[in-house]
């Protein structure tokens, strides 16, 4: 053999032994076939990952987000739901076969197309009460799921609300914490220069040091948004939710819509969840 077909053999042997070495490693394509940048790093590889744009974030299905307020007794209203019918929903979306899912989830559905699993849901609260961790949270991990808690930060450790050991209890138990502003002052009522910092900034920074992590989400007070509000939260928030309004197809990441959830029977929650999100 000459030794010309002899260096051509052994060439060969050696792609196809790299090529066996790093068949885990080929640079991963994005949903519309184009390659994701990548770069080695010994045994890893660290992925820059090709972001959706507002359009295309705007065009995904929603996913069903519930908003819930007070769980106690009392008089029937909007805002309050007893904690037998708290009970009941979760064991409804449990035996329907839902998931919930984390606002950290959510956001990378939206933004890089990452998978979800079967009948996602997510479920929140606002406001800050102390049946959020003492009914809500126990409820939800029977059944194994995990919500998501907008904290309003003026209630620190006052009465019916939460306290900041519970608050960061939650954390550590797997649950979401986000912002819910500081006193509850509406978006678009932030005029002055030192709105922002009183309502969004500062509390985030303090909510984070209770928690020990960033504080990436964030809730509308009533739900009211303005687009001006929607921008300038982006700087600070991957997600801001609001409740029924309309979204914002500029930035669709910063008005996700919930559902607000009343007293209802299981049986009404699940309808009123299609009619919703078009389920």
């Amino acid at each position: 053999m000459s030794k010309k077909k002899i260096h051509i053999i052994s060439v060969l042997l050696g792609l196809a032994i790299i090529s066996c070495n790093h068949t885990n490693q080929r640079p991963p394509t994005g949903s519309s076939g184009t390659v994701i940048n990548t770069m080695a790093v010994k045994d890893s590889v660290v992925v820059k990952q090709v972001a959706n744009t507002s359009a295309q974030v705007y065009a995904k299905p929603e996913v069903p987000v519930l908003c819930y307020h007070r769980i106690s007794e009392g008089p029937k209203s909007e805002y309050r739901i007893s904690p037998a019918t708290f009970s009941a929903h979760m064991k409804m979306l449990s035996d329907s076969g839902y998931h919930s899912i984390s606002p950290d989830q959510l956001y990378d559905y939206l933004v890089y197309n990452k998978t979800l699993p079967g009948k996602p849901v997510i479920i929140a609260f606002d406001d800050s009460r102390a049946e959020h961790f003492e009914i809500a949270a126990p409820v939800m991990e029977k059944y194994g799921f995990r919500g998501v808690f907008f904290i309003m930060t003026i209630t620190y450790n006052k009465k019916n609300y939460m306290t900041t050991v519970q608050i960061a209890q939650l954390a550590k138990a797997g649950h979401t914490i986000g912002l819910h502003s500081w006193d509850h002052t509406m978006v678009i009522k932030y005029k002055e220069a030192a709105d922002w910092p009183k309502q969004v900034t500062d509390p985030k920074k303090k909510l984070e040091s209770i928690v020990g992590k960033s504080v990436e989400y964030w809730a509308y007070p009533n739900g009211v948004y303005d687009h001006k509000g929607a921008e300038e939260l982006s700087k600070y928030f991957k997600l801001s939710f609001t409740l029924y309004s309309k979204r914002d197809s500029v930035v669709p990441l910063q008005t996700v819509r919930r559902m607000i959830v009343p007293e209802c029977t299981s049986q009404g929650l699940l309808k009123s969840m299609h009619r919703t999100f078009g389920m």
